[in-house]
């Protein structure tokens, strides 16, 4: 599915709340990125590990109807996609977190459960697959494709029609 700001024909409302699987450095960015948006009425975290979460992972498939929405804040590419599809198996829809200071060409496309952070550049044709961390000041050039799973930190740079391949970590300032 091509990426959509905010509200267009993905039905955001206030009325939508978003569940984020994980607690950790990765929600924090998140959690900030989808306020900035202004889509969710609320947002809330599960995990395992951290008492300020309203529950443990375990928990997203009671939760489903009193959240619309969820997406998986864990570093570990492997897990992220795991979680992603049983979020989406349970009923959730999987949106993308776009900062509004994050740049992406009308011509990209943004697969759900994908988060660009700001500064970030996605440009023309290119293809960010799903479950992707877009990292602040990272850009992914003109018809590149991030397969999916993948994360590209902060300020590295995907050439122009660059493959990077799923599950990959670019590093910062790294260019493929």
């Amino acid at each position: 599915m091509p990426f959509l700001r905010c509200g267009e024909r993905m039905g955001f409302s206030m009325e939508n709340h978003l569940l984020i699987l994980g607690a950790g450095q990765y929600s924090f960015v998140a959690r900030e990125t989808a306020e900035a948006m202004g889509c969710f009425g609320r947002i809330d975290c599960l995990d395992d590990n951290n008492p300020e979460a309203i529950g443990k992972l375990s928990d997203y498939l009671k939760l489903f109807g009193e959240y619309t929405h969820a997406f998986v804040a864990m570093g570990n590419p492997a897990l992220r996609l795991e979680w992603l599809e049983k979020l989406e198996a349970a009923g959730y829809r999987l949106p993308v977190l776009c900062s509004p200071k994050a740049y992406v060409a009308p011509s990209a496309q943004v697969m759900g459960g994908c988060m660009i952070e700001p500064m970030a550049v996605v440009q023309s044709n290119a293809v960010i697959k799903r479950g992707c961390l877009i990292c602040a000041g990272s850009i992914v050039n003109h018809n590149a494709v991030v397969e999916p799973g993948c994360q590209i930190d902060c300020g590295a740079i995907v050439t122009s029609n660059g493959v990077v391949p799923a599950g990959t970590k670019v590093p910062c300032g790294t260019v493929i």
